[in-house]
């Protein structure tokens, strides 16, 4: 059961290595847009597809029909990664040897749906994958298998993603191996150091330069390259929304949103960030000197001012 990019390489995994997968349930896909285009499939179903596992898509596993056809596929165990359906306890209870997920933290630090993005946001140092027993709340079940990475301080959410993407396929590929082997002893997750990881706002991704540099540079890694931490300059067109995929702290000093350079460097609360790679609206990612060759972000130009008020005619 899943659904992203994060989850296919476990899916992969598990087949490559010799495990049965019965059925993949995985989420509807999304609606094609302008008329006469096919709906998107989430990675997974395409993964399954290629495989040739029979791909399932309820909307919901809150009813006996659900369970019913769950069953039907007697499943020993089952395998949840980033799914984005709540699992009842009727649907936990039927396999045989358990439901198990693969979770993207160090439990029980950062518990929910967004705990890369939050880790590097927090500016935590390492995070990892955990392939946990399924209880009924969220992320809190008993810990069989665990793998530690170092978080950079420059690398982005996109970076570790994929990095603990494939760590998790190798981890819980291992989890079900020893599992069916009756040798995979759980452990308790610990009652203190319990954060949660909540899903991202979209106001969240709006850069406050009021904010402290190092604050400002964990938000933008921690969003690249989705949904993307952003501010709204005018760049000699009117008021655009531009996305900022990397950065870096200096030491400089200036009123909040500042443009203290061509870089551009741009002032914070404490000290300043330089934007290295940008993106305007409907464009690639650039660098910031390739950006800058067709926008205009004068020194001394204020972002995230409020625009003056109309002269009376």
């Amino acid at each position: 059961m899943g659904t992203p990019d994060f989850s296919a390489p476990v899916l992969t995994e598990l087949v490559g290595r010799g495990h049965h997968v019965a059925a993949v349930y995985t989420r509807v896909p999304k609606p094609g847009g302008r008329r006469g285009l096919e709906p998107t499939l989430s990675p997974v179903h395409a993964t399954a597809l290629r495989l040739g596992i029979e791909v399932l898509t309820p909307k919901s596993l809150r009813s006996e029909e659900a369970a019913v056809t769950l069953r039907g596929f007697a499943p020993e165990a089952i395998v949840v990664v980033a799914y984005g359906l709540i699992l009842p306890k009727d649907i936990l209870d039927i396999p045989e040897k358990g439901c198990f997920n693969l979770h993207a933290s160090l439990l029980p630090r950062w518990r929910g749906a967004a705990p890369i993005q939050r880790a590097i946001m927090a500016g935590d140092r390492e995070t990892g994958v955990m392939a946990m027993r399924m209880e009924e709340g969220l992320d809190t079940g008993p810990v069989g298998l665990a793998e530690r990475i170092d978080i950079g301080p420059e690398a982005t959410g996109g970076e570790i993603h994929d990095k603990l993407a494939s760590v998790g396929a190798d981890l819980m590929a291992r989890a079900m191996e020893a599992i069916e082997q009756g040798g995979l002893a759980f452990t308790p997750q610990a009652e203190s150091g319990v954060t949660y990881a909540h899903k991202i706002d979209k106001s969240e991704a709006r850069i406050d330069w009021a904010r402290p540099a190092q604050d400002v540079h964990n938000l933008i890694r921690a969003l690249s390259p989705f949904p993307a931490a952003f501010f709204e300059a005018d760049l000699g067109k009117g008021p655009e929304r531009v996305k900022v995929l990397r950065s870096m702290v200096v030491e400089r000093s200036g009123a909040p949103g500042l443009v203290l350079d061509e870089a551009p460097t741009i002032a914070c609360g404490e000290g300043a960030i330089r934007l290295l790679e940008l993106q305007r609206a409907g464009k690639t990612p650039m660098k910031a000197e390739d950006f800058l060759r067709g926008a205009k972000l004068p020194v001394g130009a204020l972002l995230g001012a409020p625009k003056e008020p109309d002269a009376a005619l």
